[in-house]
């Protein structure tokens, strides 16, 4: 098993940043791919950005590229999101995952491709 804890979120004015933090343990050599998704209020939970750290090649969805930055630090078991340029379409609670299956690595990342899930940190971007 894999426990993924999430924080860095929070209330921020428009065209502000974040950088969101997600800290894995227990069996963290099961995964082979990490990712963050999003779920606005009222819609479908949707994949923001996915790593792939074996190479750090990164994905990202069209509406946040730019201006979002994945990364990881291995030492510490730690992903990270940065978000910069935070618009009122950002806000949503955002999820970090961990997929098992070297296949979620590739292409654009799907929920169900994720074993692994941490509880959400809420991203609210109003002025």
């Amino acid at each position: 098993q894999v426990q993924l804890v999430e924080s860095g979120g929070g209330s921020v004015q428009p065209g502000g940043s974040l950088r969101l933090s997600c800290v894995a343990s227990g069996n963290t050599d099961d995964t082979v791919c990490m990712a963050w998704f999003r779920q606005a209020p009222g819609k479908e939970r949707e994949a923001v950005a996915r790593i792939r750290p074996s190479d750090d090649v990164a994905y990202y969805a069209g509406s946040v590229q730019v201006r979002f930055t994945i990364s990881q630090d291995k030492s510490k078991n730690t992903l990270y999101l940065r978000m910069d340029s935070l618009g009122p379409e950002d806000t949503g609670v955002y999820y970090c995952a961990a997929a098992r299956s070297v296949s979620a690595c590739f292409g654009a990342p799907f929920q169900n491709e994720f074993d692994y899930w941490g509880q959400g940190t809420p991203v609210t971007v109003s002025s």
